[in-house]
């Protein structure tokens, strides 16, 4: 079967299509296109609280287009997701509607948690040491989702309003880095974990790990991802694009995520990172799929 994933985050809007075929445990997964429009919707949303007129244009073409590439591949069904910005912002749920009316595609507005859970049933098709301690990281543009990942199982999770555009627009309120850190905290003290790993998911990180020169299944160390954010956060924008060869809507927000990375791991004393190169629209088609087999 081919399924897709509509993912409007806070920095972009991507679609992913995939083909699946198997049942859990024993599943073959094949990607077949990923398409990603850099539309930034946190820019409006964590400074003015609403979506503007020109951004939800924006989406609307975006959503026209992903909807015709849909049909031309002959997608079996998908599933469109907004999370951070779009959830938060005062008109959400009015041009989720009009979306629906001119684009033919319906957008689900989805909590913190839905996304995390979404995000976690990635690793159950993941060849992950299940004896080992796990905290799955995603930092998105507006949010930052946490799980803690136990024999395999989700042990416990949480959605920070904390995220790159959010950050690189001065709108982290101090008490978002104390919550999380107290979340930590509690954790690591509840869960007893010695030394875990941690999971990153999302478009820095897996630009992260390429620029450290990590080959896929090696650990980034907490010190070599360091290093990678030090060296850009001494560049400008301009030399980031030229010298690493970041797309304009990525190099400046790398340097806030991996900030963020960082920060997290600290509070867990993470040794290192595991990057999958998967997240929350992967997580929709295998929800996809799994419907599709128990209908």
């Amino acid at each position: 079967m081919k399924w897709a994933a509509i993912d409007i985050g806070s920095n972009a809007v991507r679609l992913i299509v995939k083909e699946v075929d198997g049942l859990p445990g024993n599943l073959k997964v094949n990607k077949v296109a990923h398409t990603r429009v850099p539309i930034r919707l946190g820019e409006d949303v964590f400074d003015t609280g609403i979506i503007s007129g020109v951004k939800e244009r924006r989406l609307e073409r975006t959503l026209r287009a992903f909807a015709l590439l849909m049909e031309a591949m002959g997608v079996d069904g998908f599933r469109a997701c907004a999370t951070s910005a779009m959830r938060e912002a005062a008109n959400g749920t009015e041009i989720v509607d009009r979306l629906a009316a001119t684009t033919g595609v319906r957008v689900e507005l989805i909590d913190g948690q839905t996304e995390a859970d979404l995000i976690f049933s990635n690793f159950e098709v993941s060849l992950f040491d299940r004896s080992l301690d796990y905290l799955y990281i995603d930092v998105g543009g507006g949010s930052t989702e946490l799980t803690l990942i136990r024999e395999g199982k989700r042990i416990a999770g949480r959605s920070f309003k904390m995220g790159a555009v959010r950050l690189l627009q001065g709108k982290v309120n101090e008490k978002v880095w104390r919550d999380m850190s107290d979340w930590c905290d509690a954790l690591t003290a509840g869960q007893a974990l010695v030394a875990p790993l941690a999971i990153g998911a999302g478009g820095n990180i897996n630009r992260l790990f390429k620029l450290a020169g990590c080959v896929s299944g090696e650990t980034l160390s907490f010190d070599r991802l360091s290093s990678v954010v030090e060296v850009l956060e001494r560049c400008n924008y301009e030399d980031r694009m030229t010298r690493f060869q970041l797309k304009p809507d990525r190099a400046d927000v790398i340097v806030p995520a991996g900030r963020i990375y960082q920060r997290v791991m600290e509070m867990v004393t993470a040794r290192g990172i595991l990057v999958p190169k998967v997240g929350l629209a992967d997580g929709i088609i295998l929800g996809l799929h799994a419907d599709g087999l128990r209908s």
